[in-house]
């Protein structure tokens, strides 16, 4: 109990002096409500892998790294490739993380930019069909080097550049030919993430780490320049619906600068 008196104390602390920042119109590191932080991109850093790539915004950084094999289908989609989006959060990255299996944290990142990557429809699951009872499987493994803050847009940043880095192997009766390629992997749609917090009545685009603490709720969203794929809401507080199409707004313009990188 003890503990957790103390984590309410300090929560209660971080929003108390962000909010007096925020009314003098700054934020922890001098940025305005509405700016994202430095972004960079870099594809094709793992030599061994079919495709891969490392983002960065700010000082949060995520590795990405795509594979493919030989998988039995789901039942349901029998003539369907499979899809599967793994995150894991490095010990390294920050004193928040543990070692051990994958916790609700590092579940609630997969899962989230697996759903935005699933809803654009980005890859089309029926060209990995190969026969009956065989499909490829395509596997998106996001590694968590540094943790500064919005996970969830540097991930989905580097998902997606590591999909457009990727080539789609060259198969032979069943079977993944090592070394060799069919051309590059065909991308239909290139969904990306945008995220906000709402402290007090401030709404801020791509938190840090500290600004995070504070929050009373946060909004991620998944789009392109037009279209939007997906939402998925965290925190105790809430949004007006006001506030909701203003960041989708918002959201289609950050997108429009982050598809430049990759």
């Amino acid at each position: 109990m003890g503990e957790e008196i103390k984590n309410i104390i300090l929560t209660q602390i971080r929003k108390d002096s962000l909010s007096n920042l925020l009314k003098k119109g700054e934020r922890y590191d001098g940025r305005k409500e509405d700016e994202y932080r430095e972004m960079k991109v870099h594809k094709g850093v793992i030599g061994t892998a079919e495709g891969s790539a490392l983002a960065n915004i700010g000082e949060t950084k995520v590795l990405a790294a795509v594979k493919f094999d030989i998988m039995t289908p789901f039942p349901d989609r029998p003539e369907e490739g499979v899809f599967i989006t793994n995150a894991e959060l490095l010990p390294l990255a920050s004193p928040d993380f543990e070692s051990g299996p994958p916790r609700e944290n590092a579940i609630e990142l997969a899962r989230v930019v697996d759903r935005g990557i699933r809803s654009a429809g980005a890859i089309d699951m029926s060209n990995f069909f190969i026969e009956e009872g065989k499909v490829l499987g395509v596997f998106l493994d996001l590694y968590v080097l540094d943790h500064s803050g919005n996970l969830i847009d540097t991930a989905a940043l580097a998902g997606m550049a590591a999909f457009l880095d990727a080539k789609f192997p060259k198969i032979e009766d069943g079977k993944i030919i090592s070394g060799e390629d069919a051309g590059e992997l065909k991308i239909l749609e290139t969904p990306l993430s945008t995220t906000f917090i709402k402290v007090g009545e401030h709404i801020l685009c791509d938190p840090s780490k500290d600004e995070e603490y504070a929050m009373d709720s946060r909004l991620n969203i998944a789009g392109s320049n037009e279209h939007l794929f997906g939402m998925q809401k965290g925190g105790a507080g809430s949004f007006t619906k006001e506030e909701v199409l203003e960041m989708v707004e918002r959201s289609f313009s950050h997108t429009k600068k982050m598809r430049k990188l990759i």
